[in-house]
C-alpha cells in the first residue's frame, strides 16, 4: 500500500513540474539534489518525507504536490453568466501531437513553438523520455525542444504512459526507419468504441512493417527489402492513418503517392513540418499526396504549429450557449466555413476581420465576433464529412448549439460507435435530445437549462459539450473526474474564467 502512495505522489510531482515547464535537473538543482533521485521520486521509487515534500511543492509553486490533492481533479460551474471580450485560439492539439511523433525522424534538433500543455502532449513526453528522446520546455515554458539520442531504447518504453493515448500509433510510421523490431502498447485515448488499427497495418505494410498484436502489445518487424512500388490507397481517409503514411514516406529512398488521403488541418501542419525537415510534399490539401523522401534526416528545425479549429468551434459555441457577445481570436477559418456555414443558416449573428497568416506561414486566421442570436433548428441534418465537410470533431457542439436553438435537430454521429450515445447526458442538465440509434439524436430546442452534478462523460469532446451546458445553466453545477478534458485542452476552466465564466477547480480531500 506504501508502494502505492508513492507511486501517487510521484506522479503528481511529475505533472506539477512539467506544468510548471521544469526538467527533472531544474527541479533537483532547487532542491539540492540529483537529477537521479528526483527520477526516483518521480516514478515511486524513492521513500519521501514530507519535509521532502513541502519543499518540492514550494520550489514548484503548486498545492498539487500534497497528499490532500491526490484524487481526481473536478469543476465547480456558476452558470447562467454571460461571458465578453476576448480569447486567443491555442495551437492545434492534434497536429502538436502528430509533431512530437515526427520529431523521431529527425536526428537533429526540433522546437515547436507554442505546443499545446495538456495532457495528451505529456503522455507522450513521458513515453519520448522513456526511450532515451531529450525533451524540454524553453522560453519559459512555451516551447518545447526535442532532441534524440542516436539509439532508441524501445524496451523502456513507458507502457503506462502510452495506453493512455491514441497518439502512440503514430510512432509506426517513424520506428519502422529507426529500428528492425520492437513493442508497442496498444492504443488509448478516448473511450469511442471499437476503432480498428487495420488501416494503418495495411499503409504500413507497404513498406516492410509487419505488425502481430498479442498480450496488448502490437509487435513490429521492418523488412527492409520491401518498398512501396506503385501507389498507396488508403482504405479510410482517416486523419492518423495518413499521418502514419506520411511518416512512413517521409524517410522512404524514392517518391510515394498516397492516395485517398486525408487533407484535415493537422495533417496540412505535418506536411508542412516535413518539408521545413527536407522532405517535399506535393498535393497538400488534396486527397492525392506525393512525397519525396529524404533516407537521412539531421536538421536543426524551428516550426510553429497552427491553431486549433476544434478548439475555436468550442469557443464559439461557449459564446452560442450562453448568448454572449465574444470574439474569438486566431480562428484557422479554412476550417470551420462549413460549420459558420451551417450557423448562419440557423440564423446566427456574427462577423469576421479579414485573412491573415499563422505563424506557419501558410494557414489562414480571422478573429470572429459572435452575438446573442435567435437560432432556428437546421433543415438538413448535421454530420460529418472529411475535409472539407464538417469537421468530425466539431459535430457533438452542434448537441448544445441545436439544443437553444428552436425545432427539432437531427445529429447522425456516423463515424464513431458510441459518441453519440454520450451525448444524451445532456438531459441532466434540463436538454431534451432522443437517442434514436447508436449514431443518431434528435435534439429539441430551446432549452431551459438547470444545474445538476454529475461525472466527466469519457470522450474529449462530449465532455466539452456538458461543460459548456453547465456554464449556460442557472445554478451551481458540478463536473466529476474532467482529466478527459484536460487530455484536450490547456487551462480550459481558467481561459473560460478570463472572460466571464465562474469555474471552480477542486480535488477531494
Amino acid at each position: 500500500m506504501a508502494d502505492d502512495y508513492l507511486v501517487r505522489i510521484g506522479k503528481l510531482i511529475r505533472d506539477a513540474r512539467q506544468h510548471r515547464g521544469w526538467t527533472q535537473a531544474q527541479l533537483a538543482e532547487a532542491l539540492g539534489t540529483s537529477q537521479s533521485a528526483v527520477n526516483r521520486i518521480e516514478r515511486g521509487n524513492q521513500n519521501i518525507s514530507l519535509e521532502m515534500i513541502a519543499r518540492i511543492g514550494e520550489a514548484l509553486d503548486s498545492e498539487i504536490v500534497s497528499l490532500g490533492y491526490a484524487g481526481p481533479m473536478h469543476l465547480r460551474v456558476v452558470g447562467g453568466r454571460r461571458l465578453s471580450g476576448a480569447i486567443d485560439v491555442k495551437t492545434s492539439k492534434n497536429a502538436c501531437v502528430a509533431l512530437l511523433c515526427a520529431s523521431l525522424l529527425n536526428r537533429g534538433r526540433t522546437v515547436l513553438r507554442r505546443v499545446a500543455r495538456i495532457e495528451e502532449v505529456y503522455r507522450l513526453l513521458e513515453v519520448l523520455g522513456s526511450i532515451g528522446v531529450r525533451t524540454r520546455w524553453i522560453n519559459d515554458g512555451v516551447d518545447l525542444e526535442i532532441v534524440p539520442p542516436s539509439a532508441l531504447d524501445m524496451d523502456a518504453i513507458d507502457a503506462e504512459a502510452a495506453v493512455r493515448t491514441r497518439s502512440i500509433i503514430m510512432f509506426l510510421g517513424p520506428l519502422l526507419h529507426r529500428v528492425d523490431a520492437f513493442k508497442l502498447p496498444y492504443a488509448g485515448g478516448c473511450d469511442l468504441g471499437t476503432r480498428t488499427i487495420e488501416p494503418h497495418m495495411i499503409a504500413l505494410r507497404r513498406f516492410g512493417l509487419d505488425i502481430a498484436a498479442t498480450e496488448g502489445q502490437y509487435h513490429a518487424v521492418v523488412d527492409r527489402a520491401v518498398r512501396p512500388d506503385r501507389p498507396i490507397v488508403l482504405t479510410e481517409r482517416g486523419d492518423t492513418v495518413t499521418e502514419n503514411a506520411l511518416l512512413a514516406a517521409a524517410r522512404h529512398d524514392g517518391v510515394t503517392v498516397i492516395r485517398n488521403a486525408s487533407s484535415n488541418y493537422m495533417v496540412q501542419d505535418l506536411c508542412f513540418f516535413l518539408e521545413a525537415l527536407g522532405v517535399r510534399v506535393d498535393g497538400i490539401g488534396t486527397t492525392t499526396l506525393t512525397v519525396h523522401g529524404v533516407p537521412d534526416i539531421d536538421v536543426d528545425v524551428d516550426y510553429s504549429p497552427s491553431e486549433d479549429p476544434v478548439e475555436a468551434m468550442s469557443l464559439l459555441a461557449a459564446a452560442v450557449v450562453t448568448e454572449s457577445e465574444l470574439t474569438v481570436r486566431r480562428v484557422p477559418i479554412e476550417f470551420l466555413e462549413i460549420e459558420l456555414a451551417v450557423l448562419e443558416e440557423m440564423g446566427l449573428d456574427h462577423d469576421r476581420t479579414p485573412e491573415y497568416v499563422a505563424d506557419n506561414g501558410r494557414t489562414r486566421l480571422v478573429d470572429l465576433t459572435v452575438r446573442p442570436s435567435k437560432l432556428e433548428a437546421p433543415i438538413d441534418k448535421i454530420h460529418p464529412m472529411p475535409f472539407p465537410g464538417l469537421n468530425i470533431d466539431n459535430v457533438p457542439f452542434f448537441a448544445a448549439i441545436a439544443a437553444v436553438a428552436s425545432g427539432k435537430t437531427l445529429i447522425h454521429d456516423w463515424v464513431y460507435d458510441n459518441r453519440a450515445i454520450y451525448l444524451t447526458d445532456l438531459n441532466r442538465l434540463g436538454g431534451r435530445l432522443q437517442l434514436l440509434d447508436p449514431h443518431r439524436v434528435l435534439v429539441e430546442g430551446p432549452t431551459r437549462w438547470r444545474a445538476a452534478e454529475m461525472m466527466c462523460p469519457p470522450a474529449l469532446r462530449p465532455a466539452v459539450v456538458v461543460l459548456l451546458a453547465m456554464m449556460a445553466a442557472e445554478g451551481t453545477s458540478v463536473l466529476r473526474n474532467v482529466y478527459v478534458i484536460n487530455r484536450g485542452y490547456e487551462d480550459l476552466a481558467e481561459r473560460l474564467n478570463s472572460i466571464g465564466a465562474q469555474i471552480e477547480i477542486f480535488r477531494d480531500i
